[in-house]
């Protein structure tokens, strides 16, 4: 990724509407938290492009005879932690042909760019199997740029060569570093659980094989005592299939070479290792809806910010129908 300021150029991502919707949703956010003691109903104004429709006042738009918008005063910020995977399977790559890690990076700036925006501090943590790396909750484009160069620099040590995408497509992944360490969820999930004790957002980075609860059992502990402590959501980073149909030459970040063809053309063995990946990423989304935790698995950047958009409304839907039972 080329120098300069990160958050600016996320700027460039959203578009008015965009921007106004996302940050609207963030706002909800602060709402479910902090409901009866941190948000003072302020005004009515007008609905605009871009607003969240679940703020309009409707018995106030009729007597109006436009769309009006409930306006909130806050008084208390809500820290955002970004809790990240850099196990060395993010060093893979999407099915678009994307470094992994650099669409994990594009995600950590997105939110963090809206909390600077609602002047809520930030937080990192980022674990594997081999490292933690921890930086408290502060306010600040200075201290949310830190961050984010902190954690490409530790992505970056998966493969030795900073994380980003070919600008001419598909390319194959990074060989990785010796000793590259795997993921380990388990203990991102306890040190958020841990180290962070005041009610927060937070955003768990990681792909579409993890948080696993057949490999790591107590990962379902895990997600329901973090979810219950903060409002969680998760954002997976999709992973490639090498061996998916019609693909060609392949290459899993693992293997120290491309897929072999006898394996590749081995349509029982493919079939069988696809049915494999299928149940796995099921009991990955079977232990996040049992935990009724909103996730997004995105898999490009074209898509990114919509979908990050999509799963925030989720969210504040289902903090809604919560608060109501």
């Amino acid at each position: 990724m080329g120098r300069g300021s990160r958050l600016a150029r996320v700027r460039g991502r959203l578009t008015l509407p965009t921007l106004r919707r996302a940050t609207g949703l963030l706002d909800g956010r602060h709402q479910s938290v902090f409901l009866g003691h941190g948000q003072d109903f302020d005004d009515l104004s007008l609905y605009r492009p871009g607003d969240d429709v679940t703020d309009i006042d409707w018995k106030a738009s009729a007597r109006i005879g436009q769309p009006v918008i409930k306006r909130y005063q806050r008084e208390a910020n809500l820290p955002l932690v970004l809790a990240v995977d850099t196990g060395r399977t993010m060093a893979a790559q999407t099915p678009a042909g994307l470094d992994k890690r650099e669409l994990a990076l594009a995600v950590a700036e997105i939110f963090a760019y809206l909390a600077r925006l609602r002047g809520d501090p930030v937080a990192l943590v980022a674990t594997d199997a081999a490292r933690v790396v921890s930086r408290p909750p502060r306010a600040g484009s200075e201290h949310a740029e830190t961050l984010l160069n902190l954690l490409e620099r530790h992505f970056a040590d998966l493969t030795g060569s900073a994380p980003g995408a070919p600008a001419d497509g598909r390319a194959d992944a990074d060989p990785l570093a010796s000793g590259a360490p795997a993921s380990d969820l388990a203990t991102l999930l306890d040190r958020v659980s841990t180290w962070h004790r005041r009610r927060s957002l937070v955003v768990l980075i990681t792909d579409t094989a993890h948080p696993d609860p057949v490999l790591v059992p107590g990962v379902v502990d895990l997600l329901r005592r973090l979810s219950t402590q903060h409002e969680l959501i998760v954002v997976q980073i999709e992973d490639d299939d090498p061996l998916a149909p019609g693909r060609g030459r392949a290459r899993d970040v693992e293997m120290p070479a491309e897929v072999p063809a006898f394996l590749r053309e081995d349509d029982v063995l493919v079939a069988r290792l696809g049915q494999q990946v299928l149940a796995r990423r099921a009991a990955v989304t079977g232990a996040l809806d049992a935990r009724r935790i909103e996730h997004v698995a995105v898999v490009d950047d074209d898509s990114l910010v919509d979908r990050i958009a999509d799963l925030l409304a989720r969210q504040r839907l289902a903090s809604s129908r919560r608060r109501r039972r």
